[in-house]
């Protein structure tokens, strides 16, 4: 029996900072506009936990067939950290993974980003 090749996904993990208070706040709002993107991007979600923090920010977990999304936020530092890894099982989705890190970047209208690509 032959072995697939097994080809590394891309993982994005970044530190975002905004002065967009509300969007901090606004576990709805954000997980609309993941829904869209992974429906876009031909994705497929299996499942999620939100938590909104009373009167503070949101956590998040989407379980994707291809892997995972995650966010947390503090608006009371203006701080956000987002991670998104999608693995290359079926196809390879290093474009996908790009474009949902560009969409939450653009949706917190960011005054700086920080992040790292990495292979696994």
């Amino acid at each position: 029996m032959e072995r697939a090749v097994y080809m590394p996904g891309l993982h994005i993990l970044a530190e975002i900072k905004t002065e967009d208070l509300d969007k901090l706040c606004d576990a709805e709002g954000f997980m609309t506009l993941v829904q869209n993107a992974v429906q876009n991007l031909q994705l497929k979600e299996v499942g999620r936990v939100v938590h909104a923090f009373d009167g503070a920010g949101f956590t998040a977990v989407v379980c994707l067939t291809e892997s995972h999304l995650s966010i947390h936020t503090w608006p009371e530092y203006g701080h956000l950290t987002f991670d998104v890894f999608l693995s290359n099982f079926s196809r390879n989705n290093d474009d996908a993974c790009r474009t949902l890190f560009d969409l939450v970047q653009k949706y917190f209208n960011p005054t700086s980003v920080q992040f790292t690509e990495n292979r696994r």
